[in-house]
């Protein structure tokens, strides 16, 4: 092997080479990537491997937490940088002013909006928000098709009982529902934490509203009480199951942890990869006072660490 290429292979793992050489990185993560997906045409033992090509990796939770608060088309360009083809948009308040833009310049460097987060407060029983509309209309103007990631506050649940909690969110849910169908959008029911973060809870909600273009999210940061419990889950989430949000796993925490720096997530993403999972996955870019390019990166790499387990 060329010399300058085994210099890069060899940096591709050192976090420190590629802090300090982000352009080399990329070309390298192209390079491993294309050498692993050759290797892997004639391998029987790399059944779902395919799971986590590069086309299939959602970029998320990348827009409240970016400490350099890219702008819309500063977000995308280094989306496409990193070889992202797809982003779930998480927003505050501030943000939702520029979600055209964000569309506008996602589809200007060839990324889909795959899903975009909406979050329901107690007020969603009585009716959508303004803001709710707001983020419907941007996206059904634009004409693109995409999947809400659906969740509730806490007190949206206080005082009810389970039959009470499943029907109001059964009731909220159908609200956004019937207003996204018009854009053939789907939702995911995305489990933050709490009653609603349960799977069996969330499936009981999705069969009584009996659609199917209704399924789940799964986010492993949100699921440290369930890592023991996974695979019986999965089994249980497979027919509603649309996308999967990976993080490290330790049982005792943190809640946020670069791929690969955990003790659990590798046996559980191995999990999932036999399963015969065909969804999306999600990379995580959930930190505070963070460039969001540096997260992505190290979560990249640690994710090719853990395929070359399986």
């Amino acid at each position: 092997m060329d010399k300058s290429i085994f210099s890069s292979f060899t940096g591709y793992f050192n976090y420190n080479y590629y802090q300090t050489r982000k352009w080399g990185m990329l070309v390298t993560v192209i390079m491993v990537w294309g050498l692993l997906s050759c290797g892997m045409v004639n391998d029987p033992e790399a059944a779902g491997k395919e799971l986590f090509d590069n086309d299939n990796l959602v970029a998320w939770c990348i827009v409240p937490f970016d400490a350099m608060e890219r702008s819309p088309k500063e977000r995308a360009a280094m989306l496409e940088d990193l070889g992202f083809t797809k982003m779930a948009w998480d927003w505050r308040m501030e943000h939702i002013e520029t979600l055209p833009e964000e569309i506008e310049s996602l589809q200007r460097h060839g990324i889909e909006l795959a899903a975009v987060w909406l979050w329901l407060d107690r007020h969603a029983s009585q009716g959508l928000q303004p803001h709710h509309h707001q983020i419907f209309d941007a996206v059904g103007e634009s004409g693109l098709e995409t999947t809400y990631w659906v969740s509730f506050g806490n007190d949206f649940f206080e005082g009810l009982t389970c039959d009470e909690k499943v029907e109001n969110a059964a009731n909220a849910i159908s609200l956004v529902h019937d207003r996204v169908r018009g854009d053939r959008g789907r939702i995911a029911l995305y489990n933050h934490m709490d009653w609603f973060g349960e799977p069996e809870n969330q499936i009981c909600i999705i069969e009584k509203l009996g659609r199917d273009s209704i399924g789940i999210v799964y986010n492993f940061h949100h699921a440290h009480h369930q890592v023991e419990d996974f695979p019986r889950l999965l089994e249980m989430m497979m027919p509603y199951l649309y996308t999967v949000n990976l993080n490290g796993m330790r049982m005792d925490g943190p809640k946020i942890l670069d791929l690969g720096s955990g003790d659990l997530e590798a046996g559980m993403i191995r999990t999932l990869a036999e399963s015969g999972f065909k969804g999306t996955i999600g990379i995580l870019g959930h930190t505070e006072g963070e460039d969001i390019e540096k997260v992505l990166l190290r979560n990249l790499v640690g994710l090719e660490r853990i395929r070359e387990q399986l």
